[in-house]
């Protein structure tokens, strides 16, 4: 071999390494999960705002926008009612029709695509107001307030009716709305004190950060606080590992990571696992503040605005508001849960029948609610083993005759598999008997009629005696 060659060799082994060493080290993008990236923030800079998911995008509605904070007075704040749309494809930002009522740390959740702004605070106080949001006709609509004037509260969604829970100091409450009916009813509070925002829904149950406010005026939480929506129950979990009493809260689903509830707030992240009731740390939000809404979006989290307060023992601060847009992959992410099973092309849909339930209703309008655990192409029922009747979405059985009834709801997917429900028999109740009514009517018309021949035989009898 010539020198040449030998040197021409070398020197193309030496660069082959230099390529190898100069490859860049995975980022945390590249590692898979619990990390966090920035995105597009929001066109105006919110604290206390409420966020929701309807079809892939995320609403950031109302907040606080500036003002003063401190430990003699609390928080004087200039409430607003901006509503933006943020679509994670596109990562942009587009405003909305604002909501009626401006103000902050109000309750907000879904039904059947539609937004549920609930309660919070404005520069009149507390309030009960009860607005809904339309993002497919971008229009809002007022329905029944709650039943007292609440904020810094939590909306949560179980079964088609919003749990609006609040839990301050010696002042707790656990109402519950039905958007079918536009009613409210009262259920069992909280017993320990409840930090703001922070609640998420898995299996039915809503799972809170909670403190154990002491008579000494010293929190000892933080804890679990756990209600259960079906036999309307608490009970308390695992201490977590800090305490952040402006946290927020999202779920997993299982879907695309394991089942678990992520809180965050300016200290950190924290994980709980509701499964085995542990608690683990997972990574911080880049830009740590408070009083900020999540979103989560399949499987994904995005924290969105949120505010930097002043420290804890000052007199009094400026509140800085932010418009970050910050999305987290949570830990396990690209792994299902192990007790998710994911539909199949073999498998029909699974439907669960909400509503009517095997009970007696008093009202011959009944709503039809059920969920579809996988795409369907074609949904529809049948009442009382009638045909078919096809729907798109949840509806109402109307003008229902009073006696027993029976509903079952049938899903096709692409695949051409049918999924049927279970078979729902339900009773309307009979109306209030009308015929004894009628009957003591007649009877009066009888006694007159019978009193008016006597009184016209009388006089007939006088006038034939005066004859004679």
């Amino acid at each position: 071999m010539s020198k040449s060659v030998a040197l021409l060799l070398v020197l193309v082994f030496l660069t082959a390494s230099c390529v190898i060493v100069a490859k860049p080290a995975l980022s945390s993008a590249d590692v898979g999960d619990d990390y966090w990236v920035s995105k597009m923030p929001m066109h105006e800079a919110r604290g206390r705002l409420g966020v929701a998911v309807v079809n892939g995008k995320i609403y950031g509605i109302g907040g606080d926008v500036d003002g003063l904070y401190g430990a003699v007075y609390g928080a004087m704040l200039s409430y607003t009612n901006i509503t933006e749309e943020y679509n994670p494809a596109t990562d942009m930002w587009a405003f909305k029709a604002p909501m009626p009522t401006p103000r902050g740390h109000f309750g907000i959740a879904v039904y059947q695509n539609k937004i549920y702004c609930i309660g919070g605070f404005n520069h009149n106080g507390d309030t009960e107001v009860n607005e809904v949001y339309d993002p497919a006709t971008d229009t809002w609509e007022t329905k029944a307030p709650m039943p007292a004037p609440r904020s810094s509260i939590t909306a949560n969604i179980v079964n088609g009716k919003i749990y609006v829970i609040s839990a301050p100091y010696n002042s707790s409450s656990n109402y519950v709305y039905d958007p079918e009916t536009d009613s409210w009813n009262t259920k069992t509070p909280p017993p320990y004190e409840i930090t703001s925002y922070a609640s998420a829904v898995v299996d039915n149950k809503i799972y809170f950060i909670a403190t154990d406010y002491t008579t000494s005026g010293l929190w000892s939480g933080p804890f679990i606080q756990i209600y259960d929506t079906l036999n309307d129950k608490w009970s308390i979990g695992a201490y977590a590992p800090t305490y952040g009493i402006n946290a927020v809260a999202g779920a997993t689903t299982g879907i695309n990571a394991p089942k678990r509830i992520y809180f965050f707030d300016e200290t950190g992240a924290q994980v709980y696992d509701p499964t085995n009731d542990l608690w683990t740390v997972g990574a911080s939000m880049p830009t740590l503040r408070s009083n900020v809404g999540v979103a989560v979006v399949n499987d994904l989290f995005y924290a969105v605005g949120g505010e930097f307060l002043p420290p804890s023992n000052s007199l009094f601060g400026n509140v800085t508001t932010s418009a970050v847009n910050e999305q987290y992959t949570p830990v396990g992410y690209g792994t299902p849960d192990p007790s998710y099973v994911p539909p199949t092309e073999d498998a029909p849909p699974e439907i669960t029948v909400l509503s009517p339930e095997n009970k007696t209703y008093t009202s011959s309008n009944v709503s039809l609610t059920f969920t579809v655990n996988k795409p369907a192409v074609w949904t529809g029922f049948s009442l009382d083993g009638q045909d078919n009747i096809t729907i798109t979405e949840n509806t109402t059985l109307s003008g229902l005759s009073s006696g027993l009834h029976n509903v079952t709801v049938y899903a096709k997917d692409a695949f051409e598999n049918t999924g049927t429900s279970e078979t729902i028999t339900f009773t309307i109740a009979k109306e209030p008997e009308t015929f004894p009514i009628r009957l003591v009517a007649a009877a009066a018309i009888v006694v007159a009629a019978v009193v008016l021949v006597a009184a016209v035989g009388v006089g007939l009898s006088v006038y034939l005696n005066k004859r004679k």
